[in-house]
């Protein structure tokens, strides 16, 4: 995740995240992430191979300061020619898509920029893909379960929990998420009265 504007008593990844099963990966999968997906190709614009990019990232200002890209599944790499934000999109121009034809052809293919050329993080900051997956636990040791899906709402961010006792929904704050220790796979939360 990007680091974000917001004031510091908010712990909110972007937007920014990898692609990982549905239960969200081991800790082993997790760590093995090589990409983050940045935005999705929406449409041509234009005749001369301009891409218009929905941006899935809190900094939309990265596509100005991004030199390279990956394109769909197969992660194919592009140089990046020329790159202005318009309208809440992105717009991209890549070397070796010169047409409309070409252009259309990444139709709803998704962008990644590889994880070392990733805006860095600031303490207390994670990406949804290392969140996804992980142990979930009270501060009274009570398991929770796992987290399932980041949900954005604009204000914070919020992780799905599922487990034995059913699905809890986390606002991730710095008053309810007490710690995230990766290498363990656990979070530690502290649970507001009347959240369950």
């Amino acid at each position: 995740m990007a680091p974000h504007n917001d004031s510091n008593d908010r712990r909110r990844p972007s937007r920014a995240g990898a692609f990982l099963s549905s239960k969200g990966g081991d800790a082993a999968e997790r760590r093995s992430v090589r990409f983050l997906a940045i935005g999705r190709i929406i449409a041509p614009r234009g005749v001369r191979g301009e891409l218009k990019v929905a941006v899935e990232t809190d900094t939309p200002e990265r596509f100005l300061r991004t030199s390279r890209v990956f394109l769909g599944e197969e992660r194919i790499v592009y140089t990046v020619r020329g790159a202005r934000l318009h309208q809440g999109n992105a717009l991209l121009r890549l070397a070796g898509i010169e047409t409309r034809d070409d252009a259309e052809a990444w139709r709803n293919a998704y962008v990644y920029v590889s994880l070392e050329d990733a805006v860095p993080l600031e303490e207390g900051e994670y990406y949804h893909h290392q969140i996804q997956g992980m142990h979930v636990r009270t501060t009274e040791g009570e398991d929770l379960g796992r987290v399932v899906e980041v949900l954005q709402t604009g204000a914070n961010d919020v992780w799905v929990v599922r487990g034995r006792g059913g699905e809890v929904l986390i606002p991730a704050l710095k008053d309810v998420i007490v710690a995230v220790d990766l290498d363990a796979d656990v979070v530690t939360v502290t649970l507001p009265e009347g959240l369950r």
